[in-house]
């Protein structure tokens, strides 16, 4: 059975959730990618706050196609979300509430999700025109010359995700594998 919850997620929700849930997002979430990622925190270096407010809000790894006529977004499928952990445990510091994407984390991203009491949730690959229709709303917030990779506010409604590693650390990926070692 699939739990609904709504975003941003708050520390209450993000410690409810356990790797393996299922889940259907909605409210507002955001997208970011590598090249948002890096200039997002090169800019904070600098003193220049950040687009947005990252108290318990959602960045979901992914650069949606352009919208064909009529649609409010492209295919809209998830990244590696490996391609964002040299930054990511700056953002969770910062207040970052949960990611969307897919892959494994790096030791520091893990570490931070735990001192964070943070969420992290797979979204299948391969999926982004199934996940699109998920997508009511999409606007450019902030680095519009990014062009795909610009962040973008999206209303979403039923997103369906997966946790991948709950606020305690727990990994999926892991907890699969190590269950194929023992056979």
């Amino acid at each position: 059975m699939e739990k609904k919850i709504t975003a941003p997620i708050s520390k209450e929700v993000a410690k409810s959730l356990k790797t393996g849930d299922s889940v259907l997002i909605s409210g507002v979430i955001y997208t970011a990618r590598d090249a948002a990622h890096e200039r997002m925190t090169r800019l904070k270096s600098e003193g220049v706050d950040y687009p947005i407010d990252l108290t318990d809000q959602v960045i979901y790894y992914a650069g949606p196609c352009p919208a064909k006529p009529g649609e409010v977004i492209g295919s809209c499928g998830p990244t590696t979300a490996g391609r964002m952990d040299a930054y990511t445990p700056e953002l969770l510091d910062a207040g970052l509430g949960a990611m969307i994407g897919k892959g494994v984390r790096s030791k520091e991203v893990v570490d931070a999700i735990k001192r964070n009491k943070c969420v992290y949730f797979g979204a299948i690959g391969g999926a982004g025109a199934l996940i699109a229709e998920c997508i009511k709303k999409a606007e450019v917030i902030a680095y519009d010359d990014l062009g795909t990779e610009a962040i973008r506010r999206l209303e979403i409604e039923d997103f369906p995700a997966v946790v991948l590693m709950d606020s305690e650390g727990n990994d999926l990926y892991e907890a699969g594998q190590s269950q194929y070692r023992e056979l």
